[in-house]
Formats: C-alpha cells, sequence, structure tokens
C-alpha cells in the first residue's frame, strides 16, 4: 500500500559568534531578497543537522564553524512564505576568513547592540541565542 506522507522541509540556521559580534548575510534569493537573515539552508538527504549546518555557513560566510549548543527547534508553520519549513538553530563560533558565498549577497558581522532588521523568525531565534551564550560564557 503506497501513502503519501507530506512532511515540513528541514533547514538549519546559525548564531555564529565572530570578531565580538554576530554573522549576518545579505540574502541573494527570495524570499526577503535583500535582507539580513543568519546564515542557514536546507538540510540535504543523508546529512546531519550538524553537518548541514556546518556545510551551509562555510558555503554562506567562508567560516568554519564549531557549534556550542542547539538553540532550539523553529518549527511555527508561517515562518517560511515558501512553506512549512522546521529549523534546527545553533549556537557556533566562527573561525577562519569571513567572505560571501552561495546565496549570501554579503557577509557582514554586527554587535548585538545593533542588529538591522531580520528576515524570517531570525530576531527570536537571536535573542533565544543570547540566552544560551551567557549561560555558557560565550560572550566573554
Amino acid at each position: 500500500m503506497k501513502r503519501d506522507i507530506k512532511t515540513p522541509l528541514l533547514a538549519v540556521d546559525a548564531v555564529i559568534l565572530f570578531q565580538g559580534g554576530i554573522v549576518l548575510i545579505r540574502r541573494a534569493n527570495p524570499p526577503h531578497q535583500g535582507c539580513y537573515a543568519l546564515p542557514g539552508g536546507f538540510v540535504e538527504i543523508g546529512e546531519t543537522v550538524e553537518e548541514a549546518m556546518k556545510r551551509e555557513a562555510r558555503e554562506e560566510t567562508g567560516l568554519d564553524i564549531d557549534l556550542l549548543g542547539l538553540v532550539g527547534i523553529y518549527s511555527d508553520p508561517a515562518r517560511d512564505p515558501r512553506g512549512h519549513v522546521v529549523s534546527a538553530a545553533f549556537l557556533a563560533q566562527g573561525k577562519g576568513q569571513l567572505q560571501s558565498g552561495s546565496d549570501a549577497r554579503s557577509a557582514e558581522v554586527f554587535p548585538w547592540e545593533e542588529l538591522p532588521r531580520l528576515a524570517f523568525d531570525h530576531d527570536q531565534i537571536i535573542s533565544d541565542s543570547l540566552h544560551l551564550a551567557e549561560k555558557l560564557g560565550s560572550l566573554k
């Protein structure tokens, strides 16, 4: 018996600590083209969310990352205009040379206190990340 199973898409997002701030990309493609967002993207078949996060960070920012912890799972069906996308969000430490790539128009570092308007629900993810970073002592 064949069943048509429909499930949400799975994505990853990262709050990357780097040079005293956090890394944001400016989106090159819709939705939210031209807006700032966290680095991230879709998990590919055969990949863990951790592997996907490291790949997406490298592709979009040029940085290698060390994952510091899971910030949370973001699953509001309306969080992405393309459809129901569930994201596993991570706090990470970046290392290397920052440079934009793949679907990022630019990659920049912003102080926590001076963030631009963000795409999707990334302001909530960043807020939640701040609490995790404080617990881990990562903001020192």
